[in-house]
């Protein structure tokens, strides 16, 4: 390609919105323009950069044994009301009319579809196992788009689901789906881990994720410093602890705190660590029928509570903060809650580094006053046996519950995700096969996504620096860029022209920067787009060399020119 037919367009300034460095070099390297909130058009560079990731995926997709498929992107909101999510996707899932009023949704994700594509198709368990996948448009109508293209609203991703007679052979595509997913990133070029994850609105029980590790992220994770335990905050756990209150307490006393309501007062007054002090968090549990519920949630005075366990624990569709007004009303005294002598009607849960501890401080559920030298030790004959759960929100340096050493906390990227949703849309939807019995069963399945365009700015994220995107050969647009230094001197167009000549007859991807521009533009736009590899065809010629720049590592190298081409395919199959 050269440059002076091609629609390239580099820019100065910045997105008045960006704050990512993916979302503005994207932008001013002129990959991407943005349309509308969270709607991006895709130029040549960036299509190019799409293409190559896509390419890469579908190779290990079909290495693999999986299918291509290509699924509506609009589908019918019926779908949707048969399993019920409909409702739990909420705003993000947008709904619309067509002429004849029947209602449809853009697709956020489409395990309904596909289960509709094989219900009464696939019949017998001969027929199984098969894993279909698709490349194709997906749309959220996010509240806050924003970053470019991590968080848009409409987004390329291939999505994969597999159909199962077992959950022995789920198991097995699972494992193979992972170190399919390993290879893919890996052939990208990626920093990243695979992490233990929650599993959303999409369902299902088994989950792992695969988070890009980088600063600009917004998932935060755990990661073991020492082995390889990985897990998303919201799920993350962690080994007990198991410390001893130097305060030690011949029994179980009551203590006048008036007015003394926070875990930093309670310490203050009583002198003694908030890790031996329980904290009660109370929040209001809404559910999908409409019901809400006060739940308190009892952690040790460090700790935070991670909502999403707390949802994922009562199956409700959120928890939110409750009022001291629904607090009061349900006999609850605020600022004084524990868990001894709570009211019996009261839904509870107490963390699982709290089980067995003795010498606590907890609330009194009385005004104006806490009970010292509280235990749990015998927490079976109180009747708190059943209500333990792993509650609290991991933070850095509490211990790998894999190995015991210190976790960090880190952010990623997600780009990918994996399920075992088992029968949760196959028997909401009828969807069944005949087993080796002759019985009817409802399809066991599992569920695969990888955010495409989202790569794109991953992919950034982890390779840039102040001037711009560092690409690696795999997935940049061109992994060549020639450089006339100056289009008036003949000869180094002549030189230009050779070199860029023979390597198109080569196979290799490569572009002519002929413009007539100065050399500062040239070499400005090559750092901002970052291609991999720059050829400079300068003055150097004069003495029967051209420079070879190295965009990822800044490494330069002067080559004779009838050598050139020669070097630069090394270069390429390094």
């Amino acid at each position: 390609m050269r440059w002076s037919r091609a629609f390239i367009f580099t820019l100065k300034e910045s997105p008045k919105d960006g704050i990512t460095p993916s979302h503005i070099y994207l932008v001013r390297g002129g990959y991407i323009k943005q349309m509308g909130a969270g709607l991006y058009y895709f130029t040549p560079l960036g299509k190019r950069v799409l293409d190559k990731i896509m390419a890469i995926i579908r190779e290990e997709m079909n290495r693999a044994g999986a299918e291509e498929v290509l699924l509506p992107f609009v589908t019918p909101y019926s779908l949707w009301e048969e399993t019920g999510r409909g409702q739990k996707y909420g705003a993000e899932l947008l709904r619309f009319q067509d002429r004849k009023e029947g209602v449809y949704v853009l697709s956020p994700t489409n395990e309904e579809a596909v289960v509709d594509l094989v219900r009464g198709v696939v019949k017998s368990y001969r027929q199984l196992p098969i894993n279909l996948y698709q490349i194709n448009l997906k749309f959220r109508d996010e509240i806050r788009p924003r970053f470019g293209l991590l968080r848009g609203r409409e987004f390329i991703m291939k999505d994969a689901y597999s159909f199962h007679s077992s959950e022995e052979d789920l198991e097995r595509e699972f494992q193979l789906m992972e170190k399919t997913y390993r290879r893919i990133f890996t052939r990208l070029g990626l920093e990243f881990r695979v992490v233990q994850a929650d599993s959303g609105a999409i369902g299902g029980t088994g989950s792992r994720e695969f988070m890009v590790l980088a600063e600009t992220g917004e998932d935060q994770l755990a990661i073991c410093s020492q082995c390889d335990y990985a897990a998303n905050l919201e799920v993350a756990t962690r080994r007990p602890r198991h410390l001893e209150n130097p305060e030690k307490s011949s029994e179980i006393e009551e203590i006048y705190t008036p007015g003394i309501t926070t875990i930093e007062q309670v310490a203050e007054a009583v002198g003694v660590d908030p890790y031996f002090i329980v904290k009660g968090v109370v929040k209001k549990a809404i559910y999908g029928n409409g019901e809400e519920e006060l739940v308190v949630f009892f952690l040790r005075g460090i700790d935070q509570l991670e909502e999403t366990k707390g949802i994922n624990l009562l199956d409700a569709l959120e928890l939110v903060d409750a009022t001291e007004e629904e607090i009061k009303k349900a006999g609850l005294i605020p600022g004084f809650i524990g868990p001894f002598g709570l009211p019996s009607h009261i839904t509870y849960f107490i963390d699982e580094d709290l089980r067995g501890a003795k010498d606590l401080v907890a609330g009194a559920n009385k005004p104006n006053y806490h009970i010292k030298g509280a235990s749990l030790l015998d927490a079976n004959l109180l009747g708190y046996l059943n209500h333990y759960r792993d509650l609290a929100q991991v933070k850095e340096g509490d211990f790998c519950p894999k190995c015991g050493q210190p976790l960090k906390i880190t952010k990623g990227i997600e780009v990918g995700h994996i399920f075992k949703l088992g029968t949760v849309y196959s028997k909401k939807m009828g969807a069944t096969f005949l087993d080796q019995q002759g019985r009817a069963r409802p399809f066991i399945m599992g569920c695969y996504g990888i955010g495409v365009s989202r790569l794109i700015g991953a992919a950034v994220e982890q390779h840039h620096d102040e001037k711009g995107i560092k690409w690696g050969l795999p997935i940049a647009p061109y992994q060549i860029d020639i450089i006339i230094s100056d289009i008036r001197r003949q000869k180094q167009v002549e030189i230009g022209e050779q070199i860029y000549t023979t390597l198109q007859q080569k196979g290799v991807e490569v572009i002519l920067d002929d413009r007539k521009e100065r050399f500062g533009v040239k070499i400005t736009d090559f750092e901002l787009i970052g291609f991999p590899i720059g050829v400079i065809v300068g003055r150097g010629v004069e003495r029967g060399v051209v420079e070879i720049r190295h965009r990822q590592t800044g490494h330069r190298e002067e080559v004779a020119i009838e050598r050139a081409v020669e070097r630069l395919i090394e270069i390429i199959n390094e």
